[in-house]
């Protein structure tokens, strides 16, 4: 009788890590969204003279969203 109640522990705490393992990787993907819309959003707001006195261009407003929230 020990055995299967090591046993159900074992089972009931490895499905506890892989859902924990599940909730920080969405809470790790919704941050990441969030620095991604955020800075999109901001670089959006610049005019065209902003943006090149940062040395960007339209086309680059995505690709720099997504650097900043790949560095999370």
């Amino acid at each position: 009788m020990a055995h299967a109640t090591e046993f159900t522990t074992e089972a009931q705490t490895a499905l506890g890590n892989r859902f924990s393992g599940l909730i920080a990787a969405f809470q790790a993907r919704r941050a990441r969204r969030k620095v991604f819309t955020q800075t999109f959003r901001e670089l959006s707001a610049l005019s065209n003279r902003e943006l090149a006195d940062l040395g960007l261009s339209r086309g680059e407003i995505r690709r720099v969203s997504y650097q900043a929230a790949s560095e999370i």
